[in-house]
């Protein structure tokens, strides 16, 4: 409950501090895409669906599936530049503030992929929220290794508590800012 109560607060700072800055790259992305959100249904707390919210990196004809197998040719160049930077998961503040999401936990999958689901149901990582960071992308690990994945996500529910909730935080903020916008 008290992770609970971190995530409305940080969510709701973030998104107010960010208004004018997202305001800007929803703009951008409607010039860009002309359909700025990217809505796609993704597996939630007890496997039940919500529908993540993104800004659209990629062409609005592409076919949709995960990130690892998505063409380079479908992701636009400002696509590219939000991707690096993660900007496109600024508007997950919303589900995470609305309780779809945490800050931190197993970043949520598609309804399709079968083998991260099964992986993630033998460790019981659906008993928890689905995230925007933890253990998992803080080490680089990400869908196209499933078993690897859901076994960082089960270490990460097993041993989370607010101290290491907030480290995950800290180190995906530190990761983020550090990375220079002008490379």
């Amino acid at each position: 409950m008290v992770i609970r109560g971190f995530d409305f607060i940080i969510s709701l700072a973030g998104l107010l501090v960010c208004i004018p800055f997202l305001a800007a790259l929803f703009i951008a992305c409607f010039f860009d895409t002309r359909a700025p959100i990217f809505r796609q249904s993704r597996m939630g707390k007890n496997e039940v669906p919500f529908t993540i919210l993104k800004f659209r990196t990629m062409r609005q004809d592409a076919i949709c599936e995960p990130t690892h197998l998505v063409s380079a040719k479908s992701i636009t160049r400002l696509g590219k530049f939000l991707r690096k930077h993660k900007l496109d998961e600024l508007p997950q503040l919303l589900n995470v503030l609305v309780g779809d999401m945490s800050l931190v936990g197993p970043r949520p999958c598609l309804i399709t992929q079968e083998e991260l689901i099964t992986q993630r149901k033998m460790r019981c990582v659906f008993s928890e929220r689905p995230g925007i960071t933890g253990l998992a992308q803080l080490n680089g690990v990400d869908m196209r290794d499933p078993i690897r994945l859901a076994i960082l996500d089960e270490e990460m529910l097993i041993s989370l508590n607010l101290g290491r909730y907030l480290k995950y935080i800290g180190l995906t903020v530190f990761r983020v800012v550090r990375i220079n916008p002008l490379n």
